[in-house]
């Protein structure tokens, strides 16, 4: 019978609760069935939290405009990190993160970075409320690098994956140290022994 969805969308989902996972357990992409303990589900569960927090610094009435679009097009991202990871690799034909990601990432950070002075001091998350949030997800994308680094050493994934949550988390600094000097406020700074 063909299906009634359209080519453009991506999934439909009729029903939110399946049951399936009551006794402990989740399927992969490829339809697989792991424990919910399973490192894959950890490494995107913590990239769905990350793209929540995004959600959150996207929030931010007064998050820069200039951020805004970068911002809403890694939350699609990592729909798309999400999606690589849960399908086992070296399944072909499925969505991975390619090198494209990661340039599109490096072209960010060399764009903001640009306007910014010279790091004297390691800075303190804080600041603008933007700036803030955008610590926030640039915390939880470092937990999300370490729990695919934990998936990519039990079962392996796409090494593209593990570089572009790594350039992302570069970014996010530099979109939090950018929010502050955008708003004109001074970056806080970590005073040693202060």
């Amino acid at each position: 019978m063909p299906s009634s969805r359209r080519r453009d969308e991506p999934v439909r989902l009729t029903r939110i609760y399946t049951r399936g996972g009551d006794q402990g357990e989740t399927s992969l992409g490829d339809g697989s069935r792991v424990p919910k303990l399973d490192c894959r589900i950890g490494a995107f569960g913590t990239v769905d939290e990350l793209n929540s927090a995004l959600g959150v610094a996207l929030a931010e009435p007064a998050l820069p405009e200039r951020l805004r679009e970068p911002l809403e097009r890694i939350q699609n991202e990592l729909f798309d990190v999400g999606a690589d990871l849960s399908v086992p690799f070296g399944i072909g034909e499925r969505l991975r993160v390619a090198q494209p990601h990661v340039n599109r990432l490096e072209q960010l950070c060399d764009e903001f970075n640009a306007d910014l002075p010279t790091l004297k001091s390691f800075v303190l998350p804080g600041g603008t409320d933007a700036a803030a949030r955008l610590h926030v997800a640039r915390t939880t994308c470092r937990r999300a690098e370490r729990d695919a680094l934990t998936a990519d050493q039990e079962t392996g994934i796409n090494p593209l994956v593990l570089a572009y949550l790594n350039r992302l988390s570069d970014f996010l600094f530099i979109a939090a140290r950018w929010a502050n000097h955008d708003a004109g406020r001074a970056e806080p700074l970590w005073r040693p022994g202060a």
